[in-house]
């Protein structure tokens, strides 16, 4: 690769490739059959092939112990390279740790899969005890076992480590995603040599199909760089989700028909979650670094898990690197949402209306009303991505009374923050605001039909009442609006001139108060009537048409027209 003529280079200066050669690999994989063996699950596979290929630059296998203290302390490896997260490898099982018992520094032990064919092939470096409670605080900031990284650390790993560099034997088969499948060597070549890039912004996200947030960070690195490459997580990331052969349909849908087809490239990343929060999201910035990118996309609670992390924890963890130290450029977006009243998706940086005129854009929210099979508002997801993603929502439908797996008042609050507050999208205040407890599946389909109804016409109120007082060329305006104001103005002028005459007949007292009113009461009315009078909106005087395009010059003199006449 000729990274001296590109605009970015790996983290670390090389790409690390710990393939064995496709002239070795049959002999290789005969003489790892002889090797003492361990046995490792699918993620630890997904692992060993990032390192090799290059995903995970510099790292060249597991980590030793020097490199593993390091990173959990510091965030760097032993020779201060930025690094968030560790990668090492603690086989568990009775069977796995009596292999391990067995082995010392400079041994070579395959590493093969649940079938036993061997997948890699580990030269020992170090073998070294850990203590799994600090690993989980260092890199959670909890050892609470409710976290789902603190419990894969005790329920997947064992009690020692084996440190060293991996030579990979077998891809692991991506099944549906295999013709999507990119490589590091892959897309540098594709960016630098055959399109002649110089910027790339890379994006990657897990368990929700892409929505109108995504968009708008994506749209808006397209204005800054060359090109774009989005990187769905394509390994399950929780329970409750889109499976990833349907988010990355529903990828592909928006892709085809919003997006420019030959600066939006789409390659799936197999990659296993950590659930590390903030320090995974820095991982994930070094993983776009080498795949070439030289942007890293970074939109709020990037990599979250539930309530463990504030929301830009994921923004907040970059302070601690400089850029030269990180190589690639970081943009941070914040929360973005659709504000009818601007009639456009922003952010809080860029929006001064509140919650009364906002749809959010949740990802929890989205898979939701999938679950309830609601489409959501077409400013919160293209109606493309949620073609695919409700088929793909796991699980479907609701249980036998009528819940999902989050309560539906969160649902509603999550993606219609104004309707507990407000009696519509834009409108009045409630008398009294609605508990989110009370919510039912009711209000669920009741705010999504107000959204649909409503998203797309505030903005256009406000802008057809603009044109209506403005444009003095009437063409282009609804001429019964006109005349409805005039017809309204008219109406009006004969009740406040019948209540004029109603007041000049009317006596102090009334004989009866429920049949006639006395003069203090026509007085009243008077007042209201002559008020909205006032206020009724006039129709257009072709008139003012003249004062408002009167020039003080000749028309011609405008048209540079200087002779005299």
């Amino acid at each position: 690769m000729k990274f001296d003529t590109y605009p970015q280079k790996p983290h670390g200066g090389q790409l690390v490739d710990q393939v064995v050669p496709e002239s070795q690999r049959a002999a290789e994989i005969e003489r790892a059959r002889s090797l003492p063996t361990i046995r490792i699950d699918l993620e630890a596979a997904i692992t060993i092939e990032m390192i090799a290929t290059g995903v995970l630059s510099p790292l060249r296998g597991f980590m030793t112990q020097a490199d593993y203290i390091s990173v959990l302390e510091d965030s760097r490896l032993a020779d201060g390279t930025v690094w968030p997260v560790p990668l090492s490898f603690a086989p568990s099982g009775a069977r796995n740790a009596e292999i391990v018992r067995s082995l010392s520094i400079g041994d070579e032990v395959a590493l093969a899969d649940a079938d036993g064919e061997p997948v890699a092939i580990l030269t020992l470096d170090d073998i070294f005890d850990y203590d799994k409670e600090h690993r989980a605080r260092k890199i959670f900031g909890t050892d609470d076992r409710s976290h789902p990284g603190v419990d894969s650390i005790h329920r997947r790993m064992g009690d020692v480590a084996l440190g060293g560099p991996l030579r990979l034997l077998q891809r692991v088969d991506w099944g549906p995603f295999e013709a999507l499948r990119l490589e590091p060597k892959d897309t540098w070549r594709m960016f630098y040599d055959e399109k002649g890039f110089r910027s790339v912004a890379g994006f990657i996200t897990g368990a929700n199909p892409l929505h109108r947030g995504h968009e708008y960070i994506h749209r808006n690195a397209l204005e800054e760089v060359d090109g774009l490459l989005l990187q769905p997580l394509v390994e399950m990331a929780k329970r409750e989700y889109v499976r990833h052969e349907y988010r990355v349909l529903a990828y592909r849908n928006v892709l085809d028909e919003y997006y420019p087809k030959d600066r939006a490239m789409l390659s799936p990343l197999r990659v296993t979650y950590i659930f590390a929060g903030p320090r995974e999201t820095v991982l994930h910035a070094l993983v776009m670094k080498n795949y070439g990118c030289t942007h890293a996309l970074i939109g709020r609670d990037h990599a979250g898990i539930g309530d463990f992390y504030d929301k830009y924890a994921s923004h907040s963890i970059f302070d601690e690197f400089s850029p030269d130290e990180l190589g690639i450029q970081v943009r941070l977006f914040h929360e973005v949402f659709y504000c009818t009243r601007c009639a456009s998706h922003a952010t809080s940086e860029t929006c001064p209306h509140g919650v009364r005129h906002r749809l959010q854009i949740s990802g929890t929210g989205i898979r939701e009303m999938l679950r309830h099979g609601i489409v959501p508002p077409k400013e919160v997801i293209r109606p493309e991505s949620a073609f695919a993603a409700m088929q793909g929502v796991q699980p479907k439908g609701v249980d036998e009374r009528g819940e999902a797996v989050s309560a539906v008042g969160r649902t509603v609050t999550s993606i219609f923050p104004y309707y507990a507050e407000y009696e519509r999208l834009g409108g009045l205040r409630r008398r009294e605001p609605l508990a989110a407890s009370d919510l039912t599946s009711a209000d669920l389909v009741g705010a999504a039909r107000d959204a649909r109804d409503n998203a797309g016409r505030i903005y256009g109120d406000v802008y057809a009442e603009v044109t209506a007082v403005i444009e003095h060329n009437r063409r282009g305006q609804s001429p019964w609006i006109d005349e409805a104001r005039e017809s309204l103005r008219t109406q009006q002028e004969l009740i406040v001139g019948n209540l004029h005459e109603k007041l000049e007949r009317s006596a102090e007292e009334a004989s009866d108060e429920f049949m006639y009113q006395n003069r203090a009461e026509v007085e009243r009315e008077v007042a209201a009537a002559e008020t909205l009078l006032e206020h009724l909106p006039e129709p257009f005087d072709a008139a003012v048409a003249d004062k408002l395009t009167g020039n003080p010059l000749p028309y011609r003199r405008y048209r540079g027209d200087d002779a005299p006449e």
